[in-house]
């Protein structure tokens, strides 16, 4: 990376992880700097918004290589906003991203969306509860995407599950890492662009090691399912490591889950 983005890097960690400021209202959190693919961060903000409501905002940016002459990649989320407005602070901050090419300008678009963010978003926000949602007659399983992977092997077991799931819990996500024989397979629940961004992590981050202990990238890895989370659906409530010592008790967790379909079309080939 050039070394303006490396100073910027320095100058966000500064900024926003000096004693006690990331237990307040904004921290970031680098996901992983390889050296060849850039960084990518998430930075979580409070901000008010028309009616005086708190709205933590999650930004998630990918600095390529090549930035800042190349724009960043931006991802926002927030679980008091409908996932429309969260696509209008992101296109907002692209333009104010073009405003600023060539130069470092993550901290710019961070402090322009707190001072902006009302204006931005079309409607007032509302803080989304169970209480809320069933009252409008809206059921809470719209909102939930469930995701199916298949990893062809893990070479550093361990570590790769340390990281899968602080990706899970990074991105509030649920469901199961299961483990076969030599099936490996992710499940996942979660709102939706959450669901993207684990997606984002597991192909471009070097989250295990090759033949001679190298790290690497995951490039053996199948999406098998990406859906919504149907009425019959299983809500996972955490996310869990499991192992099974024969094909029945995998059928048996799908089954459980509610999840019998999904099994049988995808779980079978994967033996042959």
């Amino acid at each position: 990376m050039s070394e303006q983005a490396l100073e910027e890097l320095s100058a966000l960690a500064a900024i926003y992880c000096e004693p006690g400021a990331c237990e307040q209202t904004i921290n970031v959190h680098f996901l992983y700097f390889p050296e060849t693919d850039g960084v990518t961060f998430r930075i979580q903000i409070s901000v008010k918004e028309l009616l005086d409501t708190d709205i933590l905002l999650q930004l998630l940016f990918h600095l390529p290589v090549n930035y800042p002459s190349t724009l960043p990649e931006i991802s926002v989320s927030s679980d008091q906003l409908t996932r429309a407005q969260c696509m209008d602070i992101k296109d907002k901050l692209l333009e104010q991203a073009k405003k600023h090419l060539s130069e470092p300008m993550v901290h710019e678009l961070v402090l322009w969306i707190q001072q902006h963010l009302k204006y931005v978003i079309k409607q007032p926000a509302t803080v989304c509860n169970e209480k809320t949602t069933l009252s409008k007659g809206a059921s809470t399983e719209d909102a939930v995407w469930m995701l199916l992977l298949h990893l062809d092997h893990m070479r550093a077991k361990a570590k790769y599950v340390r990281t899968v799931e602080k990706w899970a819990s990074d991105l509030k996500l649920t469901g199961r890492l299961m483990f076969m024989g030599k099936i490996i397979l992710i499940l996942l629940q979660g709102d939706k662009s959450n669901i993207k961004e684990y997606l984002i992590l597991q192909k471009t981050s070097k989250v295990d090691v090759d033949s001679s202990g190298k790290k690497c990238k995951e490039k053996m890895i199948s999406v098998l399912c990406e859906t919504k989370v149907q009425s019959q659906h299983k809500r996972f409530q955490m996310f869990e490591v499991k192992e099974y010592s024969t094909l029945d008790e995998l059928q048996k967790e799908f089954e459980t889950a509610g999840l019998a379909n999904l099994f049988s079309e995808f779980v079978p080939p994967l033996l042959k």
